[in-house]
């Protein structure tokens, strides 16, 4: 496929028996571009009609969408399938319970093309998202006015401080296709909350970036089914702890990294990760606590002074207090901070 009729985006939807909601997310997405290619990866749909679902969206929408019908591999797996597929300058994914903003999307897809005909596309697009929060029917907008000028593509020697909460996570990221195949990225089979290695292990390949101010990615929380439900994590603490470890051993901080902001931004973006799996840790009790532990070994036999560097972070001191009352105290931190930012 020549580059002149390749997609300009490429879209990947990971389902796993999404039927009952896989709909609202292929249409939100429906924008009458012909230059957009959407994946939907059928992880092994037992439980439901999403396979069929599927393929009645590529009969209807064949010169937009395709599918990918596999066997199942966990999210990873299908974020894997969905880029292995694509063909479009530019890769971001959406799960199949979030959706899309059609009027930003449409902006976003004008840029592209721009960046495309340029011959100097930005390698990351950075876009709004919105937590949408079913339980409470709260909203709550993401947005990086603060650490990334709007409408500019800059290097990262021309972000600022990215504030709590601002960390670029999978829902804002547009990718250009060949930053994540150059990266070597390949996410881990049948464990969850891989998104957070798919943002990070490309970055020091990403040399210019672009804030597109718009609301794009609606992510939908507060379902007792979902991933980032806390029963849920606590139960999959094995899987956080595995993409800490594969996150730990990606990039050796700050040493690999050639730009100062860059370094300090993965090394901040990594001290919640560690803090995500301490705290879960602490909830968990018992064997999460020897999990724990054996996180902290694991990142001192990888790099001594990264753990002796994460240990100063703030975030990471308050779900790593010694003793019972400690982890009363940092349970205790938790436990506001969820009420008032309503984050799962």
């Amino acid at each position: 496929m020549t580059a002149e009729h390749r997609p300009t985006l490429t879209i990947a939807i990971p389902c796993y028996n999404s039927a009952d909601y896989m709909d609202h997310c292929v249409e939100s997405m429906l924008v009458g571009a012909k230059d957009l290619e959407i994946i939907i990866v059928d992880d092994g749909s037992t439980k439901d009609d999403t396979a069929a679902k599927a393929d009645e969206w590529a009969r209807r929408h064949p010169d937009t969408i395709k599918v990918v019908h596999q066997p199942n591999k966990g999210h990873g797996g299908a974020v894997n399938a969905g880029l292995a597929a694509a063909t479009g300058h530019y890769f971001r994914v959406v799960d199949s319970d979030d959706w899309l903003d059609k009027d930003a999307l449409g902006l976003l897809l004008t840029k592209l093309r721009g960046f495309i005909a340029s011959d100097n596309p930005a390698d990351l697009i950075v876009t709004n998202y919105v937590y949408e929060h079913v339980a409470t029917g709260n909203r709550r907008v993401i947005r990086y006015r603060g650490p990334l000028p709007t409408n500019k593509q800059i290097t990262w020697d021309r972000t600022r401080l990215f504030g709590r909460g601002q960390n670029i996570l999978m829902h804002a990221a547009t990718y250009r296709t060949q930053v994540l195949r150059d990266s070597g990225l390949k996410l881990p089979e049948h464990t969850f909350y891989v998104d957070n290695i798919f943002v990070y292990v490309p970055l020091p390949l990403v040399k210019t970036l672009y804030y597109l101010p718009v609301d794009l990615y609606h992510y939908f929380i507060g379902r007792d089914d979902q991933s980032v439900n806390e029963p849920i994590m606590v139960g999959r603490l094995d899987q956080q702890m595995r993409i800490t470890a594969v996150m730990v051993e990606a990039h050796k901080l700050p040493d690999d990294i050639p730009n100062p902001k860059l370094a300090r931004y993965m090394e901040n973006y990594l001290a919640l990760i560690v803090a995500a799996s301490s705290i879960f840790s602490v909830i968990k009790g018992g064997d999460g606590l020897v999990m724990r532990r054996a996180m902290w070994e694991h990142i001192d036999s990888v790099d001594p002074n990264l753990r002796a560097r994460l240990g100063r972070h703030s975030v990471v001191l308050g779900t790593n207090l010694a003793g019972p009352f400690g982890r009363r105290l940092s349970l205790f931190g938790y436990r506001l901070a969820q009420r008032l930012y309503h984050f799962n």
